[in-house]
């Protein structure tokens, strides 16, 4: 298409001067990947269509919580409903209430939950909580995890063992994040060391069960293990992040997946996000009730917000919870995005590319490596130019995954048979120009 034709480079030109870099969240702007992104004109079960009027197969899902396709009728019914009682109200509903039985029917990790409105909120009012809870400063953070952009967990890796990390955004004090503590994901050495130099000052760990922002790295058993273990033996508390993950790789989230294989296992806090909205704004943070109720008005940590619980988002978020609970749903959801990961695993042999995939429910990830990355620095090994050729292969094709080399893709129930037929059908003729 020429400048005039193409409406999405008209609309970035014009964004441009009124966002900064036209986008109101970084990914969006094509950057990593080059090129100009794709403004969403409308979207419906497993596709979106953009200015031009070009129809994609949407593998990113809102960045996750669309696990049912865009615009199922009974989600949309019900918000409809619930617009019409009213937008919002600054005091509680029973719809609020009925959506926390929900998620603690779900997870039996948690006693009590608190609302909000983002994943960012959700992460950052969880790690006040553990403070608050243990009266200790210093936080663990593993590098390559992205936990929201708190000024205190926009930190990135020292150059040492357990050294602190320095700031990875411009206006974040070095005074704010001077009690991280950035370490290697998977490495239970460098975790040990930690705890047995500052384990008495650590009032948390927080960890992604599989690390989304790395495109898709599990935390290993043993890893996992130890990270309770230590928080346990030195009174720090264990959160986990499963903004991504939570309702997406199981019903009982990702946490119910490592509990088959270690006896007993819960974190103290689960923060949560994308799916529980059903692509409303809506997260939550939660945990056992000791520590649930330090949080005001019970308690002396302060946590609050204008929109937390807003009707129309908890009714999105109940009616999605209520449709994903269906016996079978979950399996199914992990059979189809094998099957899409195993064919482009498949394609990319037949072409000679080194290519690697793992997936989880409706989550995945591929990287252009022979063997798949346990830790961010195998991952930035990863071809970019050869994945920037890939994304816009694709994209050409009409086939949408994540504009960036480090982002996970997102399976929905929408997703067909033909659908993924059409991808791998696509990537064939991608993987033969690499």
């Amino acid at each position: 298409m020429t400048h005039t034709t193409d409406l999405n480079q008209d609309l970035l030109a014009r964004a441009k001067r009124v966002i900064p870099g036209g986008v109101n969240s970084p990914v969006r702007a094509f950057n990593a990947v080059g090129g100009v992104p794709r403004f969403v004109e409308r979207a419906q079960g497993a596709y979106f269509w953009d200015k031009n009027g070009q129809r994609f197969t949407d593998y990113i899902g809102s960045w996750g919580p669309m696990i049912l396709g865009h615009g199922h009728p009974q989600v949309v019914a019900t918000v409809h409903a619930a617009v019409d009682e009213g937008f919002s109200y600054g005091a509680p509903t029973e719809r609020e209430v009925a959506l926390a039985e929900k998620i603690l029917a779900l997870m039996p990790s948690m006693d009590m939950v608190r609302l909000v409105s983002s994943g960012t909120e959700a992460g950052m009012s969880a790690l006040r909580l553990a403070r608050g809870f243990t009266g200790r400063n210093k936080i663990v953070k593993f590098n390559g995890c992205y936990h929201g952009h708190a000024d205190a967990l926009l930190v990135k890796a020292g150059s040492g063992l357990a050294t602190f990390g320095s700031s990875s955004s411009a206006g974040v004090p070095a005074d704010v994040v001077k009690d991280t503590i950035v370490l290697e994901y998977n490495d239970v050495a460098q975790l040990e060391e930690a705890f047995a130099k500052m384990g008495s000052e650590i009032a948390c760990v927080i960890m992604e069960p599989i690390a989304g922002n790395m495109n898709f790295v599990r935390a290993s058993v043993e890893f996992t293990r130890r990270i309770r273990e230590l928080t346990q033996e030195h009174g720090a508390l264990m959160i986990y992040d499963e903004v991504m993950t939570g309702f997406r790789v199981a019903l009982g989230s990702a946490q119910s997946l490592y509990a088959q294989q270690i006896e007993g296992f819960q974190p103290d806090i689960t923060v949560m996000g994308k799916v529980i909205g059903g692509g409303m704004p809506l997260a939550a943070f939660g945990g056992r009730r000791e520590i649930m109720e330090k949080l005001s008005p019970l308690g002396g940590v302060y946590q609050a917000g204008t929109l937390s619980g807003n009707p129309i988002a908890t009714a999105c978020g109940l009616k999605t919870l209520e449709l994903i609970s269906v016996p079978g749903f979950h399996a199914e959801l992990h059979l189809k995005t094998g099957q899409l990961m195993q064919g482009l695993k498949a394609e990319a042999d037949a072409a000679g590319i080194p290519f690697s995939v793992d997936w989880q429910g409706g989550l995945f990830g591929f990287f252009f490596l022979p063997e798949l990355p346990t830790h961010y620095p195998q991952v930035m090994t990863t071809d970019q130019a050869r994945f920037n050729k890939f994304f816009h292969g694709m994209l050409q094709q009409g086939e949408y995954f994540a504009p960036a080399l480090y982002e996970a893709g997102f399976m929905s129930a929408a997703h067909s048979q033909d659908d993924i037929d059409r991808t791998l059908e696509a990537a064939r003729a991608v993987f033969k120009t690499l």
